[in-house]
């Protein structure tokens, strides 16, 4: 072999090894796909309180948290989730808390939201608050996505803002909240 073609082999071969070498070092994006399941919301499902498998739909249902929002109106919804529509189910976010500690979320339910915003002063509307006590748990989901969380122990009750309950009772179909596929809590009305 003479002196020109082993250079040829050797260049061939260093840029054979080198892109070899750059290729098996490169990884796909860590990039979290859309369709990965992450924290899920609390599924709410509104039922008949006289026919319990049967969805009733809430009139003029108004939701969102204690204190972020103060009789929404037209003119300002800011921090709602549900605005003065008939609803008969609800995905409500809760609040990521410290691993195995018990955290607690309020969510005030408005029933008859357009009676509060006539001009008739003698109709209101029918405010419930429902609690939501549950113990976070962290659970990896991959590199790219990190941790997501789930929601154990899940304990649900209600209480009249001022006067009756417009809500009958409260079941909670589930233990955990581990993603959005089931309904977590029924609301009977």
């Amino acid at each position: 072999m003479n002196f020109k073609t082993k250079i040829k082999t050797i260049v061939v071969s260093v840029t054979y090894l080198t892109t070899l070498v750059l290729f098996q070092n490169c990884e796909r994006d860590d990039i979290c796909a859309e369709s990965t399941p992450t924290t899920p919301r609390l599924l709410v499902e509104f039922y008949n309180i006289n026919e319990q498998d049967e969805l009733k739909t809430v009139p003029r249902l108004t939701v969102y948290g204690e204190g972020l929002a103060l009789n929404p109106t037209d003119d300002n919804i800011d921090g709602t989730l549900v605005y003065n529509t008939n609803a008969s189910a609800v995905e409500l976010p809760l609040i990521v808390g410290i691993e195995n500690e018990t955290t607690t979320t309020r969510f005030v339910l408005e029933k008859d939201t357009n009676l509060r915003l006539d001009d008739n002063t003698s109709t209101n509307s029918n405010i419930d608050i429902i609690t939501i006590s549950y113990e976070t748990e962290f659970v990896y989901v991959s590199r790219a996505c990190g941790y997501k969380s789930i929601f154990k122990n899940l304990e649900v009750t209600f209480e009249a803002f001022d006067g009756s309950t417009w809500i009958s009772n409260i079941i909670e179909s589930v233990e955990n909240v581990e993603n959005e596929n089931t309904v977590h809590v029924q609301i009977l009305h």
